[in-house]
């Protein structure tokens, strides 16, 4: 039984302040090459049918990935930081090798319904939804992209070739996984270009036994509508836990900000939009209560939050930070029911051209850093009419939750445990 190696790579770089001009390679997707018939009157778009099911899908990921990251008694271990969007695409497109009761449960793990949504409507929904968020507005910069290390003398079948450079616009390249050092190189230098330098090694090194190595990557940049003031910024303690307290750069503003209580589930929102059509969730669980908010996030309680919002004078204080973590998705993936493709019962021919391939590892790797950059000129002038009452002081000092959208697509969620933690 031959392995495919599947590598899920986000760099998410947000409020980052160095804007000088990128040349950002045209988007290749293609979704025009497909003629489809159209959809029947009244019937959902394939981006609005991808938007409820990637929604629908990111929240039941993040509560596995949270719960299988927090210690026994309900202490979380480690900070949390993944892209649901980069991982369902991922999964999405090797669904266009993949055949019979490995397509279904690719899909069905996805939240999607093959019984209901025709699977070109997928593949298509993601097509649009790439070209839209890799054609951001001035003060925003985003690119998704996917690329295909197949082995030499291995040959996937067309469809799935078209597929992915026409859906996904993916990469392909043809590597001798027997030669590590020159793969490794290659894979390194690609993500390098890729992440603008802001990662430079990936991988250590590659099983020469692989065949396929597939990499999904996520790139953003964006600026805070509302930038933070660097001078303001000072050390200020971290209340990881009761036993453990860490100091960290805490950065400060004042001003006008939507903000939210939930009673029942004992936790503040605060919404930190960025220029263009993007937006940050902080979500302040009271303490003791981080694990059961986490566990409750969904998509509705996203949109009851999103509801009471109220626009209201806060001294606000968020960390500086940069956090990362590394997830190995086959035990997630195979308790959401994606379980064939990890076994010899899975069905992926149509990426390799040959039987017997099965996947041997899903590592989503991301880096999130948010900080007080937009330009310092207007951090300096910028300034809201706030009433005269007392401001609320709003502290995140404690472990928290992130969830960063764009026009109602989830593109990051994190669970900050420890703010000082790289």
């Amino acid at each position: 039984m031959k392995t495919i190696f599947l590598l899920l790579f986000i760099a998410g770089i947000l409020a980052d302040n160095s804007y000088s001009q990128i040349y950002i390679h045209p988007n290749e997707n293609n979704c025009d090459n497909y003629q489809y018939e159209p959809n029947p009157g009244g019937a959902r778009t394939p981006m609005q049918v991808l938007i409820d099911s990637n929604s629908d899908f990111a929240f039941k990921l993040f509560r596995k990935v949270s719960s299988s990251e927090s210690h026994q008694g309900g202490r979380s271990k480690s900070n949390v930081v993944l892209s649901p969007l980069c991982i369902s695409s991922a999964f999405a497109m090797l669904a266009l090798g993949a055949k019979d009761n490995t397509l279904d449960q690719i899909l069905k793990g996805l939240d999607f319904r093959p019984s209901e949504i025709q699977e070109r409507m997928i593949h298509e929904g993601f097509c649009e939804l790439t070209h839209m968020l890799n054609n951001g507005g001035a003060g925003h910069q985003m690119e998704i992209g996917k690329c295909l290390f197949v082995q030499n003398q291995l040959y996937p079948e067309e469809q799935f070739l078209s597929g992915l450079k026409n859906f996904y616009g993916g990469d392909i390249f043809w590597e001798n996984f027997k030669n590590a050092a020159a793969t490794e190189q290659h894979i390194n230098s690609y993500i390098k270009r890729k992440t603008r330098g802001k990662i430079s090694k990936l991988v250590d090194e590659v099983d020469p036994n692989t065949e396929i190595l597939l990499i999904s990557y996520i790139y953003m940049k964006a600026k805070w509508k509302k930038p933070f003031n660097p001078k303001y910024t000072e050390k200020h303690n971290f209340y990881v836990n009761t036993y453990t307290v860490v100091k960290v750069p805490m950065m400060f503003q004042m001003g006008m900000f939507e903000i939210g209580r939930d009673d029942e589930k004992f936790c503040t929102i605060l919404k930190m939009p960025y220029e263009g059509h993007t937006a940050a969730y902080f979500i302040l669980p009271d303490k003791g209560q981080l694990e059961s908010v986490a566990s409750s996030l969904s998509r509705g309680v996203l949109q009851k939050w999103k509801n009471i919002l109220v626009k209201s004078s806060i001294n606000l204080y968020i960390p500086k930070c940069q956090v990362s973590g590394e997830i190995k998705l086959k035990n997630i993936m195979y308790s959401l029911g994606v379980a064939d493709i990890f076994t010899d019962k899975a069905d992926l021919s149509g990426v390799t051209g040959q039987p017997q391939h099965r996947l041997s590892e899903a590592i989503h790797k991301a880096v999130i850093m948010i900080d007080e950059k937009g330009t310092e000129a207007s951090a300096a002038t910028s300034m809201d009419m706030v009433p005269l009452s007392a401001p609320i002081v709003i502290t995140f000092n404690r472990p928290f939750l992130i969830v960063i959208e764009e026009q109602n697509n989830i593109i990051f969620m994190g669970k900050i445990v420890n703010a000082a933690e790289k």
